[in-house]
């Protein structure tokens, strides 16, 4: 009887768990549903604010470096032909 009432009670939790989601949400009206510039034309399509494009500006990548430099250390810069040729003599060996 224990065992009967054991298995009952974890399939009903299972049970039970399944339909949690069902009922932890809200319903809300979307104030902007029927925006371009959020959702696009329609909501297959890219949305407006997505289409803006920036300039580039070469202090801010300077100082970006900079900042990554102080994060992660210096970088180290290997030179690819040379660690190709370094790789291919030791695997002729």
């Amino acid at each position: 009887m224990n065992k009967i009432s054991l298995v009952a009670l974890v399939l009903l939790s299972c049970l039970s768990a399944c339909s949690y989601q069902k009922n932890n949400n809200i319903d809300q009206d979307d104030v902007r549903e029927n925006d371009a510039y959020i959702y696009g034309v329609h909501k297959d399509s890219t949305a407006k604010q997505l289409k803006q494009t920036y300039t580039a500006k070469p202090e801010l990548e300077a100082r970006t470096a900079k900042i990554k430099e102080i994060l992660y250390g210096p970088a180290e810069v290997s030179n690819t032909a040379e660690t190709t040729a370094a790789v291919a003599d030791t695997t002729k060996k």
